[in-house]
């Protein structure tokens, strides 16, 4: 059977999706899925920005006769977080999914704090893996990384005058309709600063969000995807998403 039959075939099993954007994560992703298949009921879609270390093919050859498991290969340009997003949650709408989680592929979101997410989506249209609430804390990272992630979302809370504290983390439970308000196939960041404009463009249409505290960890495997590009697009996206107002 082809990728595109393997693609073809795949349907909503579960009323849950987690979409794991990857690349370059062949030391994690196998480890990961079978954390997220023990920690949740769910289905989960791959969206891999064909990485050269075959994390895809890795994927393939692991639970490629999974039925509630799909990966995307994205060829196209331009690669980043905020593509692979809109590409998965378009597919998990397709699907018909009624709720949508989102998280890295480096296990620093706990795979474990999955149920936590989805339970707590019953009473909010967006739900927040926060580092900054009560609860919430940074494991085994450098306290300047920790520094500069919480200066960054506090400036951004600021700005944009946001309801929450953790205003740049991504590991996120949305409500399928919450993601049709805030028409997310528009949304225009493609690195983190995806992050800021989702929780923006929700705070907006009036959606509910709701912070839960995890623990964030230290990637187990690779190298982090920031760079100084990065940081300068989420630095001028606030200023942008203000004047939009």
């Amino acid at each position: 059977m082809n990728q595109a039959t393997r693609t073809a075939s795949r349907k909503r099993v579960s009323d849950t999706v987690v979409v794991i954007p990857t690349y370059r994560e062949a030391g994690n992703i196998v480890e990961l899925l079978q954390a997220v298949r023990a920690a949740l009921d769910c289905d989960i879609i791959v969206v891999d920005d064909d990485s050269p270390d075959g994390t895809a093919e890795l994927v393939n050859r692991h639970f490629g006769d999974d039925p509630r498991l799909e990966v995307i290969v994205r060829r196209d340009r331009p690669r980043g977080l905020g593509p692979a997003y809109r590409r998965g949650f378009s597919r998990a709408l397709e699907r018909g999914h009624d709720f949508v989680i989102q998280m890295d592929a480096d296990f620093s979101h706990p795979p474990q704090a999955l149920p936590q997410l989805r339970q707590a989506a019953e009473q909010a249209d967006v739900v927040i893996g926060s580092r900054y609430v009560s609860g919430g804390r940074w494991e085994g990272l450098g306290a300047l990384r920790s520094l500069l992630s919480r200066a960054g979302s506090g400036y951004a809370r600021l700005v944009l005058g946001l309801p929450i504290r953790d205003v740049t983390g991504g590991f996120k439970c949305w409500r399928a309709a919450s993601l049709l308000k805030v028409d997310v196939g528009s949304v225009t960041a493609n690195g983190f600063a995806f992050q800021i404009e989702m929780n923006h463009r929700a705070h907006r249409r009036g959606l509910r969000l709701l912070e839960v505290p995890i623990r964030f960890h230290k990637r187990r495997h690779g190298e982090s995807k920031m760079s100084l590009a990065i940081v300068v697009e989420g630095f001028t996206a606030v200023w942008r998403l203000r004047g939009s107002r």
